[in-house]
């Protein structure tokens, strides 16, 4: 199978739980993946997050594994683990507000999907047989080098009020020097980090 997708044991984090991670370009099918997660298709027990807000695979994980953690330790806020995830983006402690700015929208192109083994019966293979059936979209590799080309950096800074820093056009995270980039990702990851904290 060609089909992209990682499935990535994190540090810290038991070996009994890997992480899944594919994303999407072009996705087509949005608002019926979106319908399934609001109706509360156990099926479609996915984070779904709009790639265009995501700056880099430290990023990703960073997200997870605070969720991950507050599922561990049976802190989560919202429905589930995966729900968590995308709340974990946020630096707020707004529920609503992080999945209308992180999660998946009807008119959402570029699509980062992670699911976590919380059963032993979600294993690679059956993510990536679900995946391949249900996403319209072209799946590309999970590298840094694809998320800067997806990332929005205006609406990611604009996410985490980080309008202070200097950054690249939007879209370009590869215009942007190494330090700037450097800059942007610790400052995205210390408010992800301080939001657990609170």
């Amino acid at each position: 199978m060609s089909f992209t997708l990682e499935t990535i044991h994190l540090p810290h984090l038991p070996s009994s739980l890997p992480v899944h991670v594919a994303l999407y370009r072009d996705v087509q099918n949005a608002p019926f993946l979106r319908q399934q997660l609001i109706s509360g298709n156990s099926e479609f027990e996915y984070a779904l997050i709009d790639a265009s807000m995501i700056l880099s695979r430290a990023h990703v994980f960073s997200a997870v594994f605070r969720a991950v953690i507050d599922y561990l330790n049976k802190r989560l806020k919202s429905r589930n683990v995966h729900s968590e995830i995308v709340f974990s983006f946020s630096p707020t402690n707004n529920i609503a507000d992080s999945f209308r700015k992180f999660g998946i929208s009807d008119s959402t192109k570029d699509l980062l999907v992670v699911k976590v083994s919380v059963t032993p019966e979600i294993t690679h293979d059956s993510v990536a047989a679900h995946l391949a059936q249900s996403i319209e979209g072209s799946p590309v590799s999970f590298t840094d080098e694809t998320l800067s080309e997806i990332a929005d950096v205006a609406k990611i800074k604009k996410a985490y009020k980080l309008g202070a820093l200097t950054s690249a056009p939007a879209g370009q995270v590869n215009g942007a020097s190494n330090a700037e980039k450097m800059r942007l990702e610790n400052s995205v990851i210390g408010a992800i980090a301080l939001r657990g904290a609170t």
